[in-house]
């Protein structure tokens, strides 16, 4: 199986190949004079998790790799675009930079699934980093890449969302107590909860508090770092655990023609930062989850873990019902699908 390295653009190394050997030594030496300019919209605005957990590390850490040659200008959900719309928008130049959850949730990007997460999947960020990038045998995290490419963007970074959680008005304790439930999920999450018997329901993050007060849905899944900044807590009763999968990521994506346009080393400075900014942000990440849960608790909530032979019927749901559904959405999936499979039968 023949696949591009980890964040390394074909285009971008033809281009470079063909400056002159004087300016590929200079170029490769040390930061440019010129300083590139980029504006990131993400799918969400400061009020999410991912916001100060995920992206703006991300940009700082990049901003002081590339020794202030490289400036993003953040711009919160809606100042642009909209959530939906703010990945296409970055894959057509309207903006720089995006960072969201497998294209909002797919769309585009039918391989967004496998680095958003699959279903009861991985249980941790070292498990995740391992099929996707860290064990050269699975590497699916270039399946993820390929297709980014195919449609102009770049990958360049990934958080693990740490825990997900069922939010709810109603205990979940086995896989039955979902049935005929109404709940926000899309994409994935969708998949997962029409798989258990439930009724996914599609709808912006903005509206998901309002939906659960006035009763139209009875929870959501989220996830469990972001209940304070959510306000959760103050409409839902319990948090079941694990949520449709217990490593939920983001990612981040750049315009293929701007990346391109950096030189060698300013791509070999924000590379550098995939793997530390991928630990250092997931391990932010799973700090809030204790402190999200307690704030549940706080008001009244409950906090209910599943039994290990709940979690076990629904991952085995999972991967005989919903995983065959994320590998028909395309050639790339099929094959991340598999080699997920098998990267598990080599843990068992």
């Amino acid at each position: 199986m023949k696949r591009r390295s980890l964040l390394r653009s074909v285009p971008a190394m033809a281009a470079f190949a063909a400056l002159p050997a004087a300016v590929r030594a200079a170029e490769n030496d040390g930061p440019p004079d010129k300083v590139t300019k980029w504006t990131f919209q993400p799918a969400f605005d400061s009020s999410d998790a991912g916001w100060d957990r995920g992206l703006i590390p991300w940009v700082k850490a990049v901003e002081e790799a590339t020794e202030g040659t490289v400036k993003i200008r953040v711009e919160p959900v809606g100042a642009l675009t909209t959530g939906s719309e703010a990945f296409s928008a970055c894959a057509a130049g309207m903006t720089d930079g995006y960072a969201g959850w497998a294209t909002v949730y797919g769309g585009e990007l039918p391989e967004g699934y496998l680095a958003y997460g699959m279903a009861m999947g991985a249980s941790s960020p070292e498990e995740a980093w391992a099929a996707m990038w860290g064990d050269p045998k699975y590497r699916i995290g270039d399946i993820v890449q390929e297709a980014a490419h195919r449609i102009g963007l770049h990958w360049v970074g990934w958080t693990d969302q740490g825990p997900n959680s069922m939010f709810t008005n109603f205990p979940i304790r086995k896989l039955e107590d979902l049935k005929g439930k109404k709940m926000r999920a899309g994409g994935p999450q969708a998949l997962f909860h029409k798989a258990m018997g439930g009724a996914p329901v599609s709808m912006d993050a903005g509206d998901i508090y309002t939906a659960i007060k006035l009763g139209t849905i009875e929870g959501t899944y989220w996830d469990t770092g972001g209940i304070a900044d959510m306000h959760f807590e103050e409409v839902i009763k319990y948090a079941s655990q694990p949520g449709w999968c217990p490593a939920q990521h983001q990612e981040t994506y750049v315009n293929l023609k701007k990346w391109n346009e950096l030189t060698p080393w300013q791509q070999k400075k924000i590379e550098g930062l995939f793997e530390p900014l991928y630990f250092e942000t997931s391990k932010l990440h799973l700090e809030a989850a204790d402190g999200a849960l307690q704030t549940l608790k706080d008001a009244g909530g409950e906090v209910i873990t599943m039994s290990d032979e709940e979690v076990q019927r629904m991952r085995d749901k999972s991967v005989n019902e919903v995983w065959p559904d994320v590998a028909k959405l395309s050639k790339g999936n099929a094959e991340g699908v598999k080699l997920w499979e098998q990267y598990f039968k080599d843990r068992a």
